[in-house]
């Protein structure tokens, strides 16, 4: 793993400092501490969810987190989300088809003691085979409800003060499994999925359909367009108001324009994209074993 920066002077990325990981990652995300109140802690899923914290001179493991209590060792983590309304809570998937909501605790910044620790608050069978991935929705007040896909090729959302029942809102014909998620943020009642074969988006109030190996299913408040592999192409979509009685899951009712912004040719198959909340001219991308930080 390496901890990179941005040298000012030499206008450059650097690597400020290395350290070993015992297996390779499914996940690696910062704590979502944009007032700078919390440690600098990371947080990495695979074998099991580590807590890192990290400083100018070295990287220490705060903690590892194993979610069976019967064994030392756990199924391992396919993906996991850190909620940005409450940093104390986590959510992990696994391949064993469960969800597990975590609990931390943060201790002051005293002496280079371990500062983090971590409990199980729920876990639960989500899904019928593996679960590939959850994200935190932002309705509600962002604390409480989750959604999770995986295998079995459905989108499944929870809310935790009733766990006990989960509403269905995408559940594809053929179960293709469904890898990721991700909730919009403008509008919590969207969110976008990706198979194998493509990308769909879905109004999680009512039922919703993939278009598998084509175009994403658009509507007013999701401009964004995704693609995976090579080139990258970053797009721009124009979208009006909804027209009355329009539906919504028709991206021929979006009434904007979608057109090519600008593309990227790698050196090989892109396997990763985000962009940088707080900087949104940049993005970075991964590929082979390369990372690429490009202004747009």
């Amino acid at each position: 793993m390496q901890i990179v920066g941005f040298e000012e002077e030499s206008s450059e990325f650097i690597c400020r400092n290395t350290f070993d990981h015992p297996y390779p990652t499914t996940k690696i995300m910062w704590i979502q501490d944009s007032k700078g109140v919390y440690l600098d802690l990371l947080v990495t899923s695979g074998d099991y969810l580590r807590i890192w914290r990290i400083s100018d001179t070295e990287t220490r493991l705060e903690c590892l987190l194993n979610n069976n209590k019967n064994s030392d060792f756990c199924a391992p983590f396919t993906s996991f989300d850190w909620n940005e309304v409450d940093p104390n809570l986590l959510g992990t998937s696994s391949i064993d088809t469960t969800c597990t909501i975590w609990g931390l605790e943060t201790g002051q910044v005293l002496s280079k003691a371990n500062l983090v620790s971590g409990q199980v608050k729920t876990q639960l069978i989500a899904h019928d085979k593996e679960v590939y991935d959850i994200a935190f929705s932002h309705a509600g007040g962002g604390r409480d409800m989750f959604a999770s896909v995986g295998a079995d090729g459905s989108v499944r959302m929870f809310v935790q003060r009733h766990l006990e029942h989960s509403a269905i809102i995408y559940e594809d014909p053929q179960h293709h499994p469904l890898l990721r998620l991700c909730w919009n943020k403008q509008d919590p009642n969207y969110l976008a999925t990706m198979a194998m074969d493509g990308i769909g988006g879905c109004d999680s109030r009512r039922a919703c359909s993939l278009h598998a190996g084509g175009p994403p299913q658009q509507s007013p408040g999701m401009c964004q367009l995704i693609r995976l592999g090579s080139p990258l192409l970053l797009s721009h979509l124009h979208c009006s108001r909804r027209p009355p009685g329009a539906d919504m899951g028709h991206p021929a009712n979006a009434q904007g324009h979608q057109g090519p912004y600008s593309g990227l040719h790698s050196r090989g198959e892109i396997n990763n994209v985000q962009w940088a909340s707080t900087q949104p001219d940049w993005i970075a991308i991964g590929y082979n074993n390369c990372l690429e930080i490009l202004r747009v």
